[in-house]
């Protein structure tokens, strides 16, 4: 009964202030559309992103109200406002999501997602995805470039002119490699090479490289552990249920080599990209298993 009462109390909260602030976000929005010149649409977007991080904000201290969860954040100190960001980030739950608001809201610049096209049409979240100028993409499978070879290099034109709005602002993208969510299930399904990952995906990091390698600054290498074993569900973090979560971020300047190439027609190319996300992987594989040995050690002494 105390899970279901916390949880339902947090989730009352979290709804509240997403209605409170979604009615003003997508007004400015829509004042974007008829607002003349770059300056004037420029100056809209900063004042949403603004209620975009007032929300997160507070949805940090509805947690904080009501949940003991422990946002165990490692290498955080040298994140900065003024600059931009590729996030690369191991993906598990819903909650990760929380954990890269905890990490990363008012100590980069707010994060955008890439979203495939379709999520525009998603009630209310379609919306406020297309307020905050999320980058939808549009991907042709294989079969279909065979078939009509001319669509070649449409979805990079279309990436790209998504991106053009963050041009004159700094921001922090955030990838996730491995395209779903990893389960135990799934990386049998995959035969994956790693023990606590799923295997990722370059193409899809190759693509976002290429649409705005030039005007990002750095990769953050995030790696989210949940040390007490089996990722969990967000009611168990809504619910009071979810002790630690441990959000471990390595900062590594970006190689022109990474964008400066053709992968989908460029063998080579498509070599040095793969090398470089397979390294990322094992790197983060093992300081997964490394957080949670840590954690298992310390585990006795806390239970005392």
């Amino acid at each position: 009964m105390p899970a279901m009462i916390t949880g339902t109390f947090a989730f009352v909260l979290l709804l509240l202030n997403t209605l409170v602030l979604i009615g003003p976000m997508m007004l400015i929005a829509l004042f974007k559309l008829i607002v003349p010149g770059q300056a004037g649409k420029d100056r809209l977007s900063a004042v949403v992103m603004w209620i975009a991080e007032t929300w997160a904000e507070i949805c940090k201290k509805i947690f904080a109200l009501t949940t003991p969860t422990v946002w165990d954040i490692r290498g955080a100190d040298a994140l900065r406002r003024d600059t931009s960001y590729l996030v690369v980030s191991n993906h598990q739950s819903w909650v990760d999501i929380a954990a890269l608001v905890q990490t990363f809201n008012r100590r980069t610049p707010y994060f955008k997602f890439f979203l495939k096209k379709e999520l525009v049409w998603v009630p209310f979240l379609g919306l406020a995805f297309w307020a905050l100028d999320y980058p939808f993409m549009k991907r042709y499978p294989k079969s279909v470039l065979d078939k009509h070879p001319e669509l070649k290099g449409k979805d990079l034109e279309i990436t790209r002119a998504a991106c053009e709005k963050f041009k004159n602002m700094p921001v922090t993208v955030v990838n996730f490699l491995e395209g779903t969510r990893c389960t135990p299930a799934k990386q049998a399904r995959q035969q994956s090479p790693y023990r606590h990952l799923l295997r990722p995906k370059a193409g899809g990091v190759a693509f976002v490289l290429a649409a705005l390698g030039e005007d990002l600054d750095a990769v953050l290498d995030v790696t989210v552990v949940y040390p007490q074993g089996r990722a969990p569900g967000f009611w168990a973090l809504l619910s009071g249920q979810l002790d630690r979560v441990v959000v471990d971020i390595r900062i590594h300047r970006l190689d022109p080599r990474l964008w400066q190439g053709d992968y989908q027609n460029d063998r080579q190319f498509r070599s040095v990209v793969h090398g470089w996300v397979s390294d990322l992987w094992a790197q983060k594989d093992a300081r997964i298993e490394r957080i949670q040995e840590e954690w298992a050690e310390r585990r006795p002494d806390t239970d005392n």
